[in-house]
């Protein structure tokens, strides 16, 4: 099992219901293939940095989890399919990622400190 991020842009039209109903369909689609998820985070209504089809906002939405590695396959081919879905990115998460998406979540300061200089 590998740990994944997937960040999915959807297009602006959708009602809060569809756009929730959306993200359950993505996440169960990860369940049923045996993955777990770990967080998730709809980020909602933002503005694009170039128009995407004539949109210059989408619905971000975005889910960590883990699944086997022939799962990424067939999620890309169903994002791909899905007329609601303006963009999306699937990136593998090495172990520091994941360390630094736990503390983010945790609430500990990710910052880099600083030494004082003597």
């Amino acid at each position: 099992m590998n740990n994944y991020e997937l960040m999915v842009i959807f297009t602006p039209v959708l009602s809060d219901d569809e756009f929730k109903t959306e993200q359950k369909k993505y996440a169960s689609l990860v369940t049923e293939a045996g993955g777990k998820i770990v967080a998730e985070n709809p980020w909602g209504l933002k503005s694009l940095a170039y128009p995407i089809d004539k949109k210059t906002t989408g619905l971000y939405w975005v889910l960590e989890y883990t699944a086997p590695s022939d799962f990424n396959e067939k999620l890309k081919i169903q994002l791909l399919r899905d007329e609601t879905v303006l963009r999306h990115l699937c990136t593998k998460l090495d172990k520091y990622a994941v360390e630094y998406n736990a503390k983010k979540r945790s609430g500990v300061n990710t910052e880099t400190q600083k030494l004082a200089e003597v």
